[in-house]
C-alpha cells in the first residue's frame, strides 16, 4: 500500500508540472487577445488576436532532448529511424520465445550471466522488465510526451507512454508506463505485464551538488501450459482453430481468450520494486561566465566527489497450480499429489538493502571523462521461501548480508584517440564472500575505414544462483554443494560506416544448470564457445537497401550450451523521403537459425534446460512490412509469419514453426503500431 501511495504522490507531482505549462500557454492565449470577430486582426505587436486561426509555426515544436544511462557521461539521443522494428518492440529479434509475446525467452546468440554476487535465478522474463541499466535520465529544453500502441492478432497489444520534462534549468522529472498484453493463440498461454518507471536528476545552481532518483516496478504475469501434448495435432484438420488444442498444463480449453484478464490460475507471477537514490558533492574550483547584465552562467571543475547511493529492492517469484494434473507433476518431477483438486505454489520473496559509498577523483579539472573511483558496499539480504500444497504451508527464512570493495579508472580522451575504462569489485565478506568482477576495456578511432576499434577482457567470479539453493521453495531435494561459476569473455570488434564485426569467446567453468524438469548439475568441464557476428548495409540501388546481420557460434556438443551455429537476419527495404516530410521504408524481413537441439522448459522452475533428443528445424521466418513518419507520427504495419501458409488443409496459416519442443509458435499475425510524440 505504501508504495502505491508514493507511486501516485509522485505521478501527480508530475503532472501538476504538466498542468503548469498548459496553463501558461492557455493563459497567453487567453489573456493576450482582444474581443473580436470569426476573423483574423493584429494588434500593434503585430500578432494574431480574436478567434480566428493563425499559421502554426513549426519551430515552436523544435526541441532540444539528450538523455544519459546511470554511471555514463555519454548524452544520447533519440534514434528516429525506421528500418528496424525491433527497436520499437518490447522483444529484440535475436530472442527465442514459447509461442506467445511474454512467454518465458532466451537468446539465440549465447550470453552467460555475468553478475557477481547474489542472484535469485530466475531470468526468462528478463527482457520484459525494466531495470536500472535502461533507466535514461533526461534533459530537455521543452516537455515531451511519447505515446506508442501496437495491436496484433490474437488480441495483442503493447502501450507504452514517456513523459519528461525540465520544471526548472536545474530539475528534471519524468515518468514511463508499459504494458504487454497476449492472450495467445493456444490454451493457458496468456500473458499481461505491466512496467512503470518514475525518475529525475537534479544539479544544483552551482554545479557542486547531483542527485539522480529513480523508482520502478515489474508485474510478469505468465499463464504456463507445458507445451501441447503431440505436435501431430498441428497438423490434422480438426484443430486448424490452435485454440483447442490439448496442453499438458491447465484446464483453461473452454475459456475465450480475453486481452484484458490479469488471471494466471498455472503458471508465473513474478513482481519486483526497486529504489534508487544517488547523491553526490563536489569539491574543485569555480568560474563563471557573465552573458549579459542579468544572466551569469557558472562553472565548475571538480578535483573530488563525494558520492553516497542508497537502494532498495524487493522480489517475488511464484508459480502456482490452482488445477493441477497429478500426472504431469509426477513424471516430470517426480513429485506425487494425492487428487485431482489439489493446488500448489511456490515463493521465493526477496529484500536487499544496498548502501555505497564512494571517493571520485579527477585528475584533470576540466575533463569530467578522466576519473578514479574507490568505493565500499553493505547489503542487508533477506529471503522468504514458501511452499503450498492445498492450505497447508511451510515456510523458512533466511538474513545475510555483503561487505563489497569496488573501483573504477576511466578515460575518454578528447580526441577520442584513445579510450581505457576498467573496474573491478570483490566481495569481501559474507553471503557470497569470494565472488569477484574484472572488467577492461581498450578502445581506439583509427581513421573513417576502420571506425572504433575495440577490445575486451571480462571475468566473474560467482556463486550459484540461489535457485540452486536447498532453500529455496523451488529446490526439489537438490544439492547446495557446488562450486563458484567463473566465466571470461575475451572480445574484439570494430565499427565503422561499412560494417560492424566482433569476434567473441567466452571460457566457461563450473556451469549451473537444470538437467531435467527439477534436477540441477553443475559441467564440470571448460565450455569454450566463439562466436562471430557481422552487420552491414549494402546499397542495391538507388533507393533499395539490404541489411543483414550474421551470427556464427560453435561449442562443445556435449556441452549443456545450446546454439545455433548460423543465425541471420536480413532486411530487405525500400526507403526514401517523399513529398518532403514521408519518411519510408517497406520490404520484407527474413530470420533463419540453423537446425539445433533448442532448449527445453520446465514452467515449475521458470528454467530453460538442455536437451538432446530433439532437433528444431525451423523455416525461414518471414515478415513483409510498411514503415512510415510523417514529422513526429511514425506508423507500423506488418505481415508476419508468412512462412506458415499451408494448403495441406485448405487456405491456412498452420504451417508452425516451433520455439521448444512442443512449443510452437503462431501462424499469420497481422500487426499495427503507432507512436506519436508531443513537444507541450
Amino acid at each position: 500500500m505504501i508504495k502505491k501511495i508514493i507511486v501516485a504522490f509522485l505521478l501527480v507531482v508530475s503532472f501538476q508540472f504538466s498542468f503548469a505549462q498548459i496553463g501558461n500557454m492557455l493563459n497567453g492565449a487567453v489573456g493576450g487577445g482582444k474581443t473580436g470577430s470569426s476573423t483574423n486582426t493584429s494588434d500593434t505587436s503585430g500578432k494574431t488576436s480574436g478567434l480566428g486561426f493563425e499559421h502554426r509555426d513549426d519551430a515552436k515544436d523544435s526541441i532540444n532532448i539528450s538523455f544519459k544511462y546511470l554511471g555514463s557521461i555519454k548524452s544520447n539521443r533519440f534514434d528516429s529511424s525506421i528500418n528496424d522494428f525491433s527497436k520499437y518492440y518490447p522483444i529484440p529479434y535475436y530472442m527465442q520465445y514459447l509461442g506467445n509475446p511474454g512467454t518465458a525467452a532466451y537468446s539465440l546468440i549465447y550470453t552467460p550471466y555475468m553478475k557477481a554476487g547474489w542472484d535469485a535465478g530466475f531470468h526468462a522474463f528478463d527482457i520484459y522488465k525494466y531495470s536500472l541499466d535502461d533507466t535514461r535520465f533526461f534533459k530537455t529544453t521543452k516537455p515531451f510526451t511519447q505515446l506508442s500502441y501496437e495491436l496484433a492478432s490474437a488480441k495483442e497489444q503493447v502501450i507504452k507512454v514517456l513523459h519528461t520534462q525540465n520544471p526548472s534549468k536545474y530539475l528534471n522529472v519524468g515518468f514511463e508506463y508499459r504494458l504487454i498484453s497476449a492472450p495467445g493463440t493456444f490454451v493457458t498461454q496468456n500473458t499481461i505485464h505491466n512496467n512503470y518507471r518514475i525518475f529525475s536528476n537534479y544539479q544544483s545552481k552551482r554545479k557542486r551538488y547531483n542527485a539522480y532518483f529513480t523508482l520502478f516496478g515489474n508485474i510478469i504475469k505468465s499463464s504456463e501450459n507445458g507445451g501441447i501434448t503431440n505436435d501431430s495435432f498441428l497438423l490434422s484438420p480438426y484443430f486448424t482453430k490452435r485454440f483447442s488444442v490439448p496442453t499438458n498444463l491447465g484446464r483453461d480449453s473452454g475459456v475465450i481468450p480475453n486481452p484484458f484478464s490479469s488471471s494466471v490460475n498455472t503458471g508465473n507471477i513474478y513482481q519486483d520494486f526497486t529504489f534508487f537514490l544517488r547523491q553526490s558533492y563536489d569539491i574543485g574550483k569555480k568560474d563563471s561566465i557573465i552573458i549579459n547584465d542579468s544572466t551569469t552562467e557558472y562553472l565548475f571543475y571538480s578535483k573530488l566527489r563525494f558520492q553516497h547511493t542508497l537502494t532498495y529492492n524487493s522480489y517475488s517469484y511464484l508459480y502456482q497450480d490452482l488445477g493441477t494434473i497429478p500426472a504431469v507433476y509426477q513424471n516430470w518431477y517426480n513429485y506425487s499429489l494425492p487428487n485431482l483438486i489439489d493446488s500448489l505454489s511456490s515463493n521465493d520473496k526477496w529484500k536487499v538493502i544496498g548502501n555505497d559509498f564512494s571517493l571520485v577523483q579527477f585528475p584533470d579539472t576540466k575533463n569530467l571523462a578522466q576519473f578514479f573511483l574507490a568505493g565500499a558496499k553493505i547489503e542487508n539480504i533477506r529471503g522468504s521461501f514458501t511452499n503450498r500444497i492445498d492450505n497447508v504451508r511451510n515456510t523458512t527464512s533466511n538474513e545475510n548480508y555483503n561487505v563489497i570493495l569496488h573501483g573504477e579508472y576511466i578515460n575518454k580522451t578528447r580526441n577520442r584517440h584513445w579510450d581505457i575504462s576498467a573496474k573491478g569489485e570483490f566481495y569481501l565478506n559474507g553471503m557470497n564472500a569470494g565472488d569477484y568482477n574484472a572488467y577492461a576495456n581498450l578502445a581506439r578511432f583509427f581513421n573513417k575505414k576502420w571506425g572504433n576499434v575495440a577490445l575486451t577482457f571480462n571475468n566473474v567470479n560467482r556463486s550459484p544462483s540461489y535457485i540452486y539453493n536447498r532453500e529455496s521453495s523451488f529446490n526439489l531435494g537438490n544439492s547446495s554443494n557446488y562450486k563458484k561459476e567463473n566465466i571470461t569473455q575475451l572480445k574484439a570488434s570494430a565499427d565503422n560506416s561499412l560494417f560492424s564485426f566482433s569476434v567473441t569467446n567466452y571460457l566457461i567453468n563450473s556451469l549451473m544448470y537444470f538437467k531435467n524438469y527439477y534436477q540441477a548439475d553443475q559441467y564440470n568441464k571448460l565450455i569454450n564457445l566463439l562466436q562471430i557476428s557481422v552487420s552491414k548495409k549494402i546499397k542495391l540501388a538507388r533507393r533499395w537497401n539490404w541489411y543483414t546481420d550474421i551470427v556464427l557460434q560453435q561449442t562443445d556438443g556435449a556441452a549443456p550450451v545450446k546454439v545455433p551455429l548460423a543465425f541471420t537476419r536480413n532486411r530487405i527495404a525500400l526507403e526514401g523521403i517523399y513529398y518532403k516530410n514521408l519518411n519510408l521504408s517497406t520490404g520484407v524481413e527474413i530470420k533463419y537459425n540453423t537446425p539445433f537441439k533448442a532448449y527445453n522448459y520446465s514452467p515449475w522452475m521458470g528454467q530453460f534446460m538442455p536437451q538432446d533428443s530433439t532437433n528444431i528445424k525451423n523455416l525461414p521466418e518471414i515478415d513483409a512490412y510498411l514503415h512510415f513518419r510523417i514529422k513526429s507520427f511514425t506508423a507500423f504495419i506488418r505481415a508476419e509469419n508468412l512462412n506458415s501458409f499451408d494448403v495441406a488443409n485448405g487456405f491456412t496459416f498452420t504451417n508452425n514453426n516451433m520455439a521448444a519442443p512442443h512449443y510452437p509458435y503462431a501462424g499469420f499475425i497481422f500487426r499495427f503500431g503507432i507512436q506519436w510524440n508531443f513537444v507541450n
